[in-house]
């Protein structure tokens, strides 16, 4: 690899690593503004987004000049594919954190509603998978990605648990149907923002590998070469 390229990489490097947290950040001030009912936190998370936005456009030019002018094969090449990648996901998961910033919104000018207690532990779930797919990017750490693969799981259980909690509300309490429908739909948002993190946690994997492991080809570690 060429000085320049070694120090181009660094530099993406960082930018994808500095959009990360500003995702991080957006997703956990999106789940504040839910619990706390706290509507100018969430309406800071909405207009925020378009920062997001704009790193993400950045990002994806600067992983296109790298292409372009340095031909770059190998290890470098995968690298920067993975990034093009993330990239696209942590955008998408900003996305997420509006739309959950905008139920919140919603919601913290009305009557509270009980909420499921499985969201809580949806949402931790899905931001533990955030922070560790970012974790085994950083670190090129192909077992923990796998392991982040197979959390997602866990992510659809919780999902699909709340989805029955809301449903059992509004059957029970037909008043509670609008604002109801605002919790289903911040848990189908937070059940996404887990697959994000699972296709990032998929690039990583491909990144240190080479191997591409979606829809579940490949989560297993690789088997040790007979002697």
């Amino acid at each position: 690899m060429s000085r320049h390229l070694e120090i181009e990489i660094e530099r993406l490097n960082k930018r994808i690593l500095t959009m990360g947290e500003a995702v991080v950040e957006a997703i956990q001030k999106a789940l504040r503004a839910l619990q706390e009912r706290r509507a100018e936190l969430a309406r800071e998370v909405m207009e925020g987004d378009r920062r997001i936005d704009s790193a993400e456009v950045e990002v994806e030019e600067e992983c296109l000049k790298l292409l372009a002018l340095y031909q770059p094969v190998a290890e470098d090449l995968r690298f920067i594919a993975a990034v093009m990648k993330i990239n696209s996901d942590m955008e998408r998961m900003g996305d997420e954190a509006a739309n959950i910033a905008g139920h919140a919104l919603f919601l913290a000018g009305q009557d509270p509603i009980p909420v499921p207690p499985r969201l809580k532990d949806l949402s931790e779930a899905a931001m533990r998978m955030v922070r560790e797919s970012l974790a085994a990017f950083v670190k090129g750490d192909a077992e923990a990605s796998r392991r982040i693969c197979a959390e997602d799981d866990e992510a659809d259980q919780y999902n699909r648990e709340v989805i029955n909690s809301v449903w059992k509300m509004m059957s029970a309490e037909p008043q509670t149907v609008e604002r109801a429908t605002h919790l289903f739909s911040v848990s189908r948002h937070l059940e996404r923002i887990a697959d994000h993190a699972t296709n990032i946690a998929e690039d990583v994997v491909y990144m240190v590998e080479g191997k591409i492991i979606r829809h579940g080809a490949g989560l297993s570690p690789p088997k040790p070469e007979a002697s």
